[in-house]
């Protein structure tokens, strides 16, 4: 599902080709299936049923980016290795760009509503405002709001 992209034209032919992703899928496992898809649908995330089983469920987020839930078992089908007790150790951060702030401020004051925690206060950098929390399973997640301006490159960075 990776697109490669050509060098625009008339760049050097030592311009390296650029990958495009049309998809993400962020893969994890959960303690409680049941309680992980009630989290999600209860912060306003959708569950796709026709790629949920009893095993894995998958959460969507918008026209091309989904996790997938998966218990113990079902993740070990694709990841052998132990897993990490997120209590004691970090497996990543998963942020998600929202289109406003005040998307993310709602969606992060369900959160502890639905059975996550705030992982630290909102951040605001003027260019970006940030809400993270640790969902049911400790695994942590950002909510971000980018200035568009930002976003598209016109703004200054650093």
């Amino acid at each position: 599902m990776l697109e490669i992209v050509d060098p625009p034209p008339g760049a050097s032919d030592t311009e390296e080709r650029v990958m495009t992703v049309t998809m993400v899928f962020i893969n994890l496992p959960v303690t409680d299936l049941e309680r992980s898809k009630r989290f999600f649908t209860g912060i306003g995330f959708r569950i796709e049923e026709r790629f949920t089983s009893e095993d894995a469920a998958c959460v969507v987020f918008g026209e091309a980016a989904f996790a997938m839930l998966h218990t113990p078992e079902s993740h070990a089908r694709y990841d052998p290795r132990p897993l990490a007790d997120t209590a004691l150790t970090a497996t990543g951060i998963y942020a998600l760009g929202l289109a406003t702030r005040a998307e993310v401020d709602e969606i992060a004051d369900r959160v502890l509503g639905a059975g996550g925690s705030a992982a630290r206060e909102p951040e605001d950098h003027g260019l970006m405002y940030v809400r993270s929390f640790h969902d049911p399973d400790g695994h942590l997640w950002e909510l971000a709001w980018m200035d568009p301006a930002m976003a598209e490159g016109d703004g200054p960075v650093g």
